[in-house]
C-alpha cells in the first residue's frame, strides 16, 4: 500500500513492511532485549587487556568495610596470583538521596486530599540503583506468593528512592508494559497486584507434596510418572534461568553495578539420581553472563523457618514406623536441595543467599543495604586466557582475598575465556539494528527521537490510544538527486505491548522522503511526526515500543513510552491523556486524524505536542477530556479544576481552584477541558511536569477527584 502527501516542497511516500514488521515481532517476543554495545562505563570488563572484578567486604557482624587500598587484598586466577593494576572504592550510598516527603497542597477544611505528585522519568544519568525483583512464579508455593506481595509493596512505600530504577518481573509472563524498568511507582503497583499463584510451576500448594497424594498406578508407571514430571520441572527450570538472562541482557546497557534479586524456593540442580542435567550447564551460562553485565544475583527463599514434620495433609496409611520417622529428615534434605541453584547464583556472581528469614521485607532490605558500595579491582589476564584454538571456551575461575583477618569478602566465581567483543557481536543485518533498538531500556541511538503516547475516548471510537514520534530530520542521511530534490528512506517499526507481555499490535512501514528548496529547509528546521492511532478493546496499561532505521547512513534510534488506558464503561470520573504546545498558535490548528502520518512542523518544532520543549516567557496551552462526570437533574456537571506544576519531583505552583467551564458542550460523559499558563522570564530550566486535578462535586466521594500529568521541559533562554 502506498500512499503520499505534499505539503510545500516537500513528498512523503509511505510502504508497507508487513513481513518485516511480522518477523520483527515475532524475534522481539522470543529475544528482545539484545543489546546495542558495551557501556563505556562498565563495572565489568573482560577482554584481552583487562579483566575487573567488584567485591563487598564485611565484619563479623556482616557490616560492610571500606577504607581498604590494594595492598589489602590479593586475587587469583585458576589459582594463580595476578598483580592487581587497577583499584577503587565505588560509593553507591553517597548517590542515594532518601526520600523527602512533597508538602501537600493546602486545602479547604472538609475538601478531599489532593492525589499524589505526578512521577518524574529518569535520565539514564539520574540513575544511582537499578534493581530487578523477579518473582519465580513458577518456583513458588502458594502461601510463599503471599509473603513476597506483601515484600514488594513494602519496598515501593517504604524502600524505593529517587534515583531507583526498578522492575518487577515473573518468569512465567513476557516482558510487558508492566514489567519494564520505571521509577514510577503507579506501574509497580500495578506490576505487584499480578503477581499470583501459577499452577502449572514447579512447586504446588504447599512446598513439600503430602504424603499418600500420589495415586498408585504400579511401580513401572509410578517411576514413569515420576521421570515424566522430573523432566517437566528441569524445563520450567530452565525455562525460569531464561527469563533471569533476559532481563540481564537489558540490564547489561544499563550503567554501573546492577542487582538481580530472585525470590524462588525451588531451583534445583541435581536430578533424584545425583546426576546433573542442563539446569547446571543454564546455571553456567548465566552466571557468566550476569558477571559480563555488571550484575549481582540475590537469593532470597521465602519460606522462612519450616516445619518437615507430618501434617494434617499427610495419609502414613501403609507406611511403617521407620518411614514415617523418616520423613522429617527426607523432608529437610529435599528442602536443602531445592535451594542448590539460588545458592549457586548468589555465590558466583557476588551476592547473597538469604534463607530461614520469616520477615521477607527484612531480607529485601538486608539486599539493598548490601549494594550500598564495593570495591573494584583489575589485573591484566595471562595471555592464552583468550586463545580461540582451543576450541570451547574455557571456564577461568576468579577468587579473591582479603589479608585483613577477622573480614569476609564476596565476588564473582570466574567467567568464560571469552572476551567481551566476542561474547557480544555488533548487530549486522538491518533486521538485527532494528531489533537491538527496540530493546532500548532508555532512548537511544544516533538518531534523535522523541516518543508522546496520549489516551483518549471518543462516543464512536471508544478508548484509542494516539502516539506521536517527533524525528530529528537533521540526523538522517539525505542524497542529493536532479532538479534540487533531496531524498531519504527511513524504516519504522512500532509494536504495543500489553500488560502480560503480548504483543498487542504491530506495524512497520518505510518512508521515502523526497524534499527541495524550502520544504527541505523546514524539514531540517522542523523534523518529522510520524503518527499511530488505533482502538484500544481493552483497559490496562499498555507500553509502545517504536524503532527506526536510515537506510542509506545505518543509523537506528527508538523510544518507548508507558501509557495507561482507563476502564470508562465503570462510569467513574476519568481524564484522558493532556495535550501540551504553545499557545494559542499550535492549539488553533489541530491536526485531523485521517491526515498523513508522516508530515513537517511550520512553526518551532520544540513548542509542539511532540517534543514540548519551551523557553522562559513562553505562553502554553493544554488540552484534555473530562469522561463521565455526573450531571444533576437538569443535566449540568459541577465540576472544579486544579493545577500543580513540579520542577524534579517537587511542587514549584499551586493553581487556585476554579468552576469547569462547560458551556457549549452538551454531552456531559465527555467534555472538552483547556488552560493556559506564561512560564516566568526567570524560571528555571529543567524538566517540569504539568498536573489537572478536577473534582466532581455531584460524584461518590470514593469516585470524586481525577488527575492526569503530562511532562515538558523548559530549556535556558536564547
Amino acid at each position: 500500500m502506498r500512499s503520499s502527501t505534499t505539503r510545500g516542497y516537500t513528498k512523503i511516500t509511505m510502504k508497507r513492511i508487513v513481513p518485516a514488521c511480522l518477523a520483527l515481532a515475532i524475534a522481539l517476543a522470543q529475544d528482545p532485549t539484545a543489546p546495542q554495545s558495551q557501556p563505556p562505563d562498565t563495572v565489568i570488563r573482560i577482554n584481552v587487556n583487562l579483566v575487573q572484578v567488584d567485591a563487598v567486604v564485611t565484619d563479623s557482624k556482616g557490616n560492610a568495610v571500606t577504607g581498604l587500598g590494594a595492598q589489602d587484598f590479593e586475587i587469583l586466577q585458576d589459582g594463580k596470583a595476578q598483580a592487581i593494576t587497577n583499584f577503587s572504592y565505588i560509593n553507591l550510598a553517597a548517590g542515594v538521596a532518601r526520600a523527602t516527603a512533597v508538602k501537600p497542597a493546602p486545602r479547604a477544611k472538609g475538601a478531599l486530599p489532593a492525589p499524589p505528585p505526578p512521577p518524574m522519568a529518569l535520565k539514564p544519568s539520574e540513575v544511582r540503583r537499578t534493581v530487578a525483583l523477579v518473582v519465580d512464579d513458577l518456583g513458588l508455593a502458594f502461601a510463599s506468593i503471599a509473603y513476597v506481595h506483601d515484600a514488594l509493596k513494602k519496598f515501593v512505600d517504604k524502600e524505593m528512592q529517587p534515583g531507583d530504577l526498578v522492575a518487577i518481573v515473573r518468569t512465567g509472563a513476557g516482558m510487558g508494559a508492566l514489567q519494564t524498568f520505571t521509577s514510577d511507582k503507579r506501574m509497580l503497583y500495578a506490576a505487584i497486584e499480578r503477581v499470583k499463584f501459577n499452577s502449572y510451576g514447579r512447586v504446588g500448594i504447599s512446598s513439600f507434596e503430602a504424603l499418600g497424594s500420589e495415586p498408585d498406578l504400579g511401580e513401572d508407571a509410578n517411576a514413569g510418572l515420576a521421570a515424566a514430571e522430573e523432566e517437566r520441572k528441569e524445563m520450567i527450570s530452565v525455562g525460569t534461568l531464561g527469563a533471569i538472562r533476559y532481563i540481564i541482557d537489558g540490564l547489561r546497557e544499563l550503567p554501573g553495578r546492577k542487582s538481580v534479586v530472585l525470590f524462588s524456593e525451588n531451583l534445583r540442580l541435581f536430578h533424584a539420581d545425583g546426576s546433573t542435567g542442563r539446569t547446571i550447564d543454564a546455571v553456567r551460562v548465566l552466571t557468566d553472563a550476569a558477571n559480563r553485565a555488571s550484575v549481582v544475583i540475590y537469593s532470597i527463599d521465602p519460606r522462612g523457618l519450616q516445619t518437615h514434620s507430618l501434617t494434617a495433609a499427610d495419609n502414613t496409611r501403609g507406611m511403617t514406623p521407620q518411614q514415617v520417622g523418616a520423613v522429617p529428615q527426607q523432608r529437610s534434605q529435599q528442602e536443602f536441595e531445592s535451594q542448590d541453584g539460588m545458592a549457586v547464583l548468589a555465590k558466583d556472581t557476588g551476592g547473597l543467599f538469604l534463607r530461614n528469614q520469616n520477615d521477607v521485607g527484612a531480607a529485601l532490605h538486608q539486599v539493598l543495604e548490601d549494594g550500598a558500595g564495593y570495591y573494584l579491582i583489575g589485573y591484566h589476564p595471562q595471555a592464552n586466557t583468550f586463545d580461540a584454538k582451543t576450541g570451547e571456551p574455557k571456564f577461568h575461575s576468579v577468587r579473591v582475598r582479603v589479608k585483613r583477618p577477622g573480614l569476609q569478602v564476596r565476588s564473582r566465581s570466574g567467567f568464560l575465556g571469552t572476551s567481551d567483543r566476542e561474547a557480544r557481536p555488533t548487530p549486522r543485518t538491518p533486521r538485527d539494528q532494528l531489533l537491538h533498538a527496540l530493546s532500548a531500556p532508555f532512548n537511544s541511538g544516533a538518531i534523535h527521537v522523541r516518543l508522546t503516547t496520549l489516551f483518549s475516548n471518543g462516543a464512536k471510537l471508544g478508548s484509542f490510544v494516539k502516539a506521536m514520534l517527533f524525528i530529528d530530520a537533521k540526523d538522517l542521511k539525505f542524497s542529493d538527486e536532479p532538479d534540487g530534490w533531496h531524498k531519504a528512506s527511513l524504516d519504522v517499526v512500532a509494536v504495543t505491548f500489553g500488560d502480560n507481555g503480548q504483543a498487542i499490535d504491530s506495524t512497520g512501514r518505510t518512508f521515502t522522503i523526497r524534499a527541495k528548496d524550502k520544504g527541505y529547509q523546514e524539514m531540517l528546521h522542523g523534523g518529522l511526526v510520524y503518527r499511530i492511532h488505533h482502538a484500544v478493546k481493552k483497559p490496562g496499561g499498555y507500553q509502545m515500543r517504536i524503532a527506526l532505521r536510515d537506510s542509506a547512513s545505518g543509523e537506528v534510534g527508538s523510544a518507548t513510552q508507558f501509557v495507561e488506558v482507563p476502564d470508562v464503561s465503570k462510569g467513574r470520573l476519568t481524564l484522558s491523556s493532556i495535550v501540551i504546545a504553545k499557545a494559542p498558535d499550535e492549539l488553533s490548528k489541530p491536526v485531523a486524524d485521517d491526515q498523513a502520518e508522516g508530515q513537517v512542523q511550520d512553526q518551532d518544532p520544540n513548542a509542539t505536542p511532540a517534543v514540548r520543549i519551551f523557553q522562559p516567557g513562553t505562553a502554553i496551552a493544554y488540552v484534555y477530556q473530562v469522561l463521565n462526570a455526573q450531571p444533576d437533574p437538569q443535566n449540568h456537571p459541577a465540576l472544579q479544576v486544579q493545577t500543580r506544576l513540579f520542577l524534579d519531583g517537587k511542587q514549584v505552583y499551586l493553581g487556585k481552584p476554579a468552576a469547569f467551564n462547560v458551556a457549549g458542550q452538551p454531552d456531559p460523559k465527555r467534555l472538552v477541558g483547556t488552560g493556559s499558563m506564561r512560564l516566568g522570564e526567570k524560571i528555571a530550566p529543567g524538566d517540569y511536569v504539568l498536573q489537572v486535578i478536577v473534582t466532581d462535586k455531584l460524584a461518590k466521594e470514593k469516585f470524586r477527584v481525577a488527575a492526569q500529568s503530562m511532562d515538558f521541559e523548559i530549556g535556558g533562554a536564547q
